[in-house]
């Protein structure tokens, strides 16, 4: 499975942007897909996930509501709408996927099998 991460981009606090995950390689039926972060000096940290079934979850300390994963199975990709998008908000930002995976498991790195090359967000004051 391939994973190709877009949207990213500068925008000014309180804006807001939509990044996109569109996978390919396989029949992802079945699979699960996950938002990381990182910013500069700082580790890997969840943002959001969604199962197959369309469960999601979210780090609700660092999104704090103003987050949204959906995903278009039609498409083969998954989306992460963030509004009211902060300075801290600024890291480059993966997708990740795994068939399967469990809601519980969402939040965990190493849950997943493919990961994406990342999008940079940068949010300025």
């Amino acid at each position: 499975v391939q994973l190709q991460a877009s949207g990213g981009g500068l925008v000014q606090a309180g804006g807001s942007l939509r990044l996109s995950c569109a996978a390919s390689g396989r029949t992802l039926s079945g699979y699960g897909f996950g938002w990381f972060r990182q910013a500069p000096g700082k580790e890997r940290e969840f943002v959001a996930g969604i199962t197959w079934s369309g469960s999601t979850r979210y780090n609700r300390d660092s999104v704090k509501g103003r987050y949204t994963i959906s995903r278009d199975n039609a498409k083969s990709t998954v989306y992460l709408q963030m509004n009211s998008l902060e300075p801290e908000d600024t890291a480059v930002y993966y997708c990740a996927a795994k068939p399967r995976i469990i809601w519980s498991s969402l939040g965990v790195p190493d849950s997943y099998d493919y990961w994406g090359q990342g999008t940079l967000v940068t949010v300025s004051s």
